[in-house]
C-alpha cells in the first residue's frame, strides 16, 4: 500500500527540530495496518522500505516500522504542542501505544500510553 502525497507536507519549522517522537504501537498485524489508518486521518503515505511506511501532515512527520511480534516501531518529529493529536488518533483507532517526546537535548519530557 503507497499512496504518495496525499496529506499535507510537514510545515518547514518542523523539519529542522530533528527527530523528537518515538514510540511503539501495539496490537496491530503490521505497518500497513497503521498506516492505513493516519491515511484515512488525511495524512500522507509513502513506502519507506520492504515494510515501512513514512507518514507526513503539517505538524508531524514519523517512519513506522514493523518489529517483533504484533509491534511497529515510530519515530520522527512532531509539534511538541500536538503530541496529544498524534496520541488521539492512534487510541481513536483502536490501538494500544506508548509515545514519548524529547527536547533538543534528548532528554524525555513527556510520555503517554494508552
Amino acid at each position: 500500500m503507497d499512496r504518495a502525497d496525499e496529506g499535507t507536507e510537514l510545515d518547514r519549522r518542523w523539519v529542522e527540530v530533528g527527530n523528537n517522537v518515538s514510540g511503539i504501537v501495539r496490537g496491530c498485524r503490521g505497518a500497513s495496518i497503521v498506516a492505513e489508518h493516519f491515511m484515512r486521518a488525511g495524512w500522507g503515505s509513502r513506502s519507506s522500505s520492504w515494510h515501512g511506511y513514512g507518514l507526513e501532515t503539517a505538524w508531524c512527520q514519523v517512519e513506522i516500522e514493523p518489529i517483533e511480534g504484533s509491534e511497529v516501531l515510530l519515530n520522527g518529529v512532531v509539534d511538541p504542542e500536538r503530541l496529544d493529536e498524534l496520541g488521539g488518533l492512534l487510541h481513536r483507532s483502536g490501538l494500544g501505544f506508548s509515545l514519548e517526546l524529547y527536547d533538543e537535548g534528548r532528554v524525555l519530557i513527556r510520555e503517554i500510553r494508552a
